[in-house]
C-alpha cells in the first residue's frame, strides 16, 4: 500500500530515490518490517516476506541474473565474485543460505545456457561443476532442511528432464556441428540422477511422461542409445516410403525394403562415427549396443515381410540377400566395437537374434518343394491306377509310369537349381528327400508282385514206394487204350525238336516290373550327379534333421535308401518271376511229367527244349543289367524243383538204384543250359556252386539202400543227440524243413521213401509205420 501511494504521487512530482530521502527511507522500512523474521521464529499474524520461499528464490535468482553481461548474455562478468560477495547481503532478509545459494546459482547457470540457445558450452558445463562438486557436497550432508530437499529434488528433476528429453532423441537434437554439445549435456544428466540418490531416466510414451529404474550410468546411456536409436528408426519410417508403400503399394514392398536397409545401414554409420567415440567414455560398447538395436528394429520389418512371402522371385531374393548384407555388417560391428571386452562381445551378440535368412529361404523352398512333392503323389496315384505293366515300346521296354516319374523328378531339379538363391546343402538335402520318398513309393508298389512260395506247390504226404501199387495197374490197364511209353516217348522227342516256350504273360510283366526298376536306377544315377554337381550349391551353416539327411562328407549319394530298396526289389522280383517260370509256367514240362512213372521214358530232354526257348526270351525281354540277377534265380528255382522231382514228386515217381546214371545224366544236361545260355552272364563256377546240393542228393541216390539205412541212422542220432541206437529202441521221425543236403536226414529219408526196393519197403514200415502207396 506504501509503495502503491508512492508510486501516485509520483504524477505530482518527481520521486527522490537517492539514498537518504523521506521516501526510499520509509519504503525500505515497510520492506525490512515485513520480512524481517522473529529472532524466535514464533508466529505472527503478519505474512513475512521471508517465509515464502518460492517468492524469495525467484528474487533471488533474478538477482543472480546480474552476473550476465547485458550486451551479451552468454558471458559472465569479470566481477562475478564481487557481484556474488555483494548478494550475500540479501541472505538473511531472503532465507538464504550457502546451499541454496548453491543450488540458485547453478540453475540459474543451467538456465541461462537453455534461454541463450544452447550456445554457449561453457555455460553448460559451469552448471555441471557446480552441481558435481559443490551441489553435491551440500547434498551428502545430514542435516539438510525439508525445505532443501524439496528444493532440490525439483531443481535436479526439471535439469535431468529437460537434459534426457535430448538424450533419448540426440539423433535429432545433434547434429555435425554441435554433436560435442552431448559430452557437456551427459555428464549434467548423470550428476543429477547421481545427486537425488535413485537412478531414475525419463521414458517417453504416447503423450506421456513415466520413469524407468537404471542400475548404473553404464545402463543409463545404454538406454540413452537404443531409445534414440529407436526413436531415429521410426522417423526414417514415417517419413520414407516404406509404411505408404507397404500400406498403398505392396508389389513395391521390396523396393521400399531394400531403400529402409540403406537408410539402416546409413545410421548406424553416423552411429559408430560420431556419437560412439562420446558416448563410450560411459559405455564401452556403445557402437555394440547401437549396432544391436538397429538389428532389431529392422529384424520388426523383416519379419513384416517375411510372413506373407509364400515363393522367391527375384524381388524377394534381393530383399534377403541385402538384409543378410545388413546383418554381416551390424555383427561386424559388434565385434570390432567388442574386441576389448571381457567376453568378446559374446552376451552383446547373444541379443542379436539372427535374421536366418537361410532358414527363411529354407521355409519358402521347403514349401516349393512340397507343393512338387505333392504333385508326384498325384503322379504316382494316376501311375498306380493305370499302369498295366506293359513295355512303352521295343526299344523302351519299362513302364511309362517310370518314364513319367522321372520326367518329373528332373523338371523338379532343374527348376530347383533355376530358383534366384544360393542354394544350400541343406536345401538340396530337402529336395532329395522329397524325391526319395517319392522313389520309394513307386518302388513298394513295384515289389507288389505276389510271393516266390503262391508258386512252390504243396509237398505231398510222406509214403513207401510199392512196385505193384494201384498206380501202376491203372498206369498198364489205360496204356493198350491211351498212350504208349514209346508213343509217350515220341512225344517228347516231337516236342523236343518243335519247342513253344511256356512263359505266361504274368511272367513277361515281371520282366517288364524288371526292367522298370533298372530304368529307375540309372536315371537315380544322373540325379544324384546333376545334384552333387551343382555349381550354384553352397555349404550350409546350420543343418537341421542331420540324421536324417546326406552328410556329403561320409555318404556318396543322395538317394542311397532308394538304392538299396530297388536291389532288395529286384532280388523279390526276380525270385518270383523265376518261380513263376518254373513252377507256373513250365509246370506241365517240369514238375507234372519229369520222371513219372519211369524215369527211362520221362526224361529231361523236352524240358530243356523248353527251358533253353524261355531263357532265349527272357533275355530278349530283359535289359542287359537285369539278365545276370534273372537267370541266376532261374537257375536257382529250376534246381529247387528238380529236387521237388527227386525228393517230393507224390504218388506218380518211384526211383530204382538204376535210375542213378539217367539222372545223373539229365542233371549234367540240365547244368549245361545254364551254362550254355547263360554265356556272359554266369560262369560255370556259380553254376557248379549253385548245383552242389542238388548232386549230392543225386548221389545218395546212387547209393545201395543197406548204405542210405546205415547213413540215415547215424545222422538222425546225430541231429536229434540220441547218440547210438540201442536194441528195441526205434529212431525218430525227422521234421521237414525243405532245406534239402545229403546230410539231412528228412532228405536220406525221401530218398529211401522213392526207393523201390523191398529192403526200403521193410525198413520204413518197421521204423516208421509208412503205408504203402496206393
Amino acid at each position: 500500500m506504501r509503495l502503491r501511494e508512492i508510486i501516485r504521487s509520483s504524477d505530482t512530482k518527481p520521486i527522490d530515490t537517492s539514498k537518504n530521502s523521506d521516501t526510499m527511507r520509509t519504503l525500505c522500512n515497510c520492506v525490512v518490517t515485513l520480512s524481517w523474521r522473529s529472532p524466535t521464529g514464533a508466529p505472527s499474524d503478519v505474512c513475512h516476506w521471508a517465509d515464502g520461499f518460492p517468492l524469495n528464490l525467484h528474487m533471488y535468482t533474478c538477482l543472480l541474473q546480474a552476473i550476465f553481461d547485458f550486451r551479451d548474455e552468454t558471458l559472465v562478468l569479470d566481477e562475478v565474485d564481487e557481484l556474488v560477495e555483494l548478494m550475500k547481503k540479501t541472505w538473511s532478509t531472503l532465507g538464504i543460505n550457502r546451499p541454496i545459494h548453491n543450488l540458485c546459482f547453478t540453475w540459474v547457470l543451467f538456465q541461462q545456457y537453455v534461454l541463450t540457445s544452447q550456445t554457449e558450452p561453457d555455460l553448460l558445463y559451469a552448471a555441471h561443476a557446480m552441481l558435481s562438486t559443490e551441489v553435491a557436497n551440500d547434498a551428502k550432508k545430514p542435516d539438510r532442511e525439508a525445505i532443501y530437499v524439496k528444493l532440490l529434488s525439483s531443481m535436479l528433476a526439471s535439469m535431468q528432464g529437460w537434459a534426457e528429453r535430448r538424450l533419448l532423441h540426440y539423433h535429432d537434437y545433434f547434429q555435425r556441428g554441435n554433436i560435442f554439445l552431448i559430452e557437456n549435456l551427459l555428464p549434467l544428466a548423470l550428476s543429477a540422477s547421481k545427486i537425488l540418490g535413485e537412478d531414475v531416466t525419463l521414458i517417453e510414451g504416447t503423450g506421456k511422461e513415466d520413469w524407468k529404474i537404471v542400475d548404473s550410468s553404464g545402463d543409463r546411456v545404454d538406454h540413452y542409445i537404443r531409445a534414440s536409436i529407436k526413436n531415429a528408426f521410426a522417423r526414417i519410417i514415417e517419413t520414407g516410403s516404406y509404411k505408404r508403400t507397404c500400406v498403398e503399394v505392396k508389389d513395391e514392398a521390396s523396393e521400399a525394403l531394400l531403400q529402409l536397409a540403406k537408410e539402416t545401414e546409413d545410421l548406424a554409420l553416423r552411429e559408430r562415427e560420431s556419437f560412439s567415440p562420446i558416448l563410450k567414455k560411459w559405455q564401452p560398447i556403445a557402437a555394440s549396443v547401437g549396432a544391436v538395436t538397429l538389428h532389431q528394429c529392422y529384424g520388426v520389418v523383416l519379419k513384416q515381410y517375411l510372413a506373407g512371402m509364400s515363393s522367391l522371385n527375384c524381388e524377394s531374393v534381393e530383399v534377403l540377400q541385402r538384409a543378410a548384407k545388413l546383418e554381416r555388417f551390424l555383427v561386424q560391428m559388434v565385434v570390432g566395437d567388442s574386441a576389448d571386452c571381457e567376453d568378446g562381445g559374446k552376451s552383446i551378440v547373444r541379443e542379436m537374434i539372427p535374421y536366418e535368412v537361410d532358414a527363411v529361404i529354407m521355409r519358402v523352398m521347403k514349401q516349393w518343394v512340397d507343393e512338387r512333392m505333392k504333385k508326384g503323389k498325384e503322379c504316382f496315384v494316376r501311375a498306380k491306377d493305370t499302369e498295366t505293366w506293359n513295355p512303352k515300346s521295343k526299344s523302351e521296354p519299362y513302364a511309362q509310369s517310370a518314364v513319367e516319374l522321372m520326367k518329373f523328378a528332373k523338371e523338379t531339379v532343374e527348376e530347383f537349381f533355376e530358383t534366384p538363391v544360393g542354394i544350400t546343402d541343406d536345401l538340396v538335402s530337402e529336395l532329395a528327400e522329397g524325391l526319395e520318398h517319392l522313389f520309394l513309393k513307386y518302388i513298394k508298389f513295384v515289389e507288389a508282385c505276389g510271393s516266390k512260395q503262391s508258386y512252390v506247390p504243396t509237398l505231398p504226404p510222406l509214403t513207401r514206394c510199392n512196385r505193384d501199387s494201384k498206380f501202376f495197374k491203372l498206369f498198364k490197364m489205360t496204356t493198350p487204350c491211351s498212350v504208349s511209353t514209346e508213343e509217350m516217348q515220341r512225344e517228347g522227342v516231337a516236342e523236343a525238336h518243335h519247342p513253344r516256350p511256356s512263359t505266361s504273360r504274368g511272367t513277361q510283366r515281371l520282366y517288364i516290373r524288371l526292367n522298370t526298376l533298372h530304368y529307375l536306377l540309372s536315371h537315380l544315377h544322373s540325379l544324384d550327379k546333376s545334384l552333387s554337381l551343382a555349381p550354384t550349391t553352397i555349404s550350409s551353416g546350420r543343418t537341421r534333421h542331420t540324421s536324417h539327411r546326406r552328410n556329403r562328407s561320409t555318404a556318396s549319394s543322395f538317394f542311397e535308401g532308394a538304392y538299396s530298396s530297388i536291389q532288395s526289389v529286384c532280388q523279390h522280383v526276380s525270385e518270383v518271376a523265376a518261380y513263376r517260370l518254373i513252377f507256373l509256367d513250365s509246370n506241365s514240362v517240369f514238375y507234372e511229367t519229369l520222371y513219372v512213372g519211369d524215369v527211362a521214358h520221362a526224361r529231361i530232354r523236352p524240358a530243356l527244349r523248353i527251358l533253353k526257348q524261355n531263357l532265349t526270351l527272357l533275355t530278349a525281354i530283359l535289359t542287359d543289367r537285369a539278365q545276370a540277377l534273372a537267370l541266376r534265380e532261374v537257375m536257382k528255382a529250376t534246381f529247387e524243383a528238380y529236387l521237388m522231382v527227386l525228393l517230393a514228386g507224390g504218388y506218380s515217381r518211384m526211383y530204382f538204384r538204376s535210375d542213378h546214371p539217367m539222372i545223373q545224366e539229365d542233371f549234367e544236361n540240365l547244368k549245361r543250359v545254364f551254362c550254355t545260355c547263360a554265356e556272359g552272364l554266369m560262369n560255370e563256377e556259380l553254376v557248379e556252386k549253385e548245383a552242389d546240393i542238388v548232386e549230392g542228393v543225386i548221389k545218395l541216390m546212387g547209393e545201395s539202400t543197406e548204405q542210405l539205412v546205415e547213413d540215415f541212422s547215424i545222422v538222425s542220432c546225430e541231429t536229434s543227440g540220441m547218440g547210438a541206437v540201442s536194441a528195441g529202441q526205434k529212431l525218430p521221425m525227422p521234421p521237414t524243413t525243405g532245406r534239402w543236403n545229403r546230410a539231412d536226414p528228412n532228405t536220406i529219408l525221401r530218398v529211401l521213401c522213392y526207393r523201390n526196393d523191398k529192403a526200403a519197403n521193410q525198413f520204413l514200415k518197421k521204423s516208421f509205420q509208412l503205408a504203402k502207396r496206393k
